[in-house]
């Protein structure tokens, strides 16, 4: 099991940016493919990013394609989600999920429930 805690979440401008950072516990971190996701009120969970254990492959959900940029540090047991060029419809609670599961296909983990770690989430919010 890993512990995550997210933080980096705010009221940004339309256009704006943001980084978001997901801290992982324990000695491990570097054996789990990491994912971003975001839920809307209402709404579902929706995949955001995802980014494999040695940080080489990567994955977005088209609507943030170009925009967002997942990256890791195993050295820091940190994965981040920088936003740029913000959107309203970007608004939601963000979480990290951890999946210790090593898939053959990386658009699994484009899927919540190949996660089983995840964080408290961080509030984006961000106006027109």
């Amino acid at each position: 099991q890993v512990q995550l805690v997210e933080s980096g979440g705010g009221l940004v401008q339309a256009g704006g940016s943001l980084r978001l950072s997901c801290a992982a516990s324990g000695r491990t971190f570097s054996t789990y493919a990491m994912g971003w996701f975001r839920q809307a009120p209402g709404k579902e969970r929706d995949f955001v990013a995802s980014i494999s254990r040695s940080g080489g492959s990567t994955n977005y959900a088209d609507s943030v394609k170009g925009r967002f940029t997942i990256s890791r540090d195993n050295a820091k047991n940190t994965v981040y989600l920088q936003m740029n060029s913000l959107k309203p419809e970007d608004t939601a609670v963000y979480y990290c999920g951890a999946s210790p599961t090593l898939y053959i296909s990386s658009l699994l983990y484009a899927r919540a429930a190949s996660y089983n770690n995840w964080g408290q989430g961080t509030q984006v919010t961000v106006s027109s």
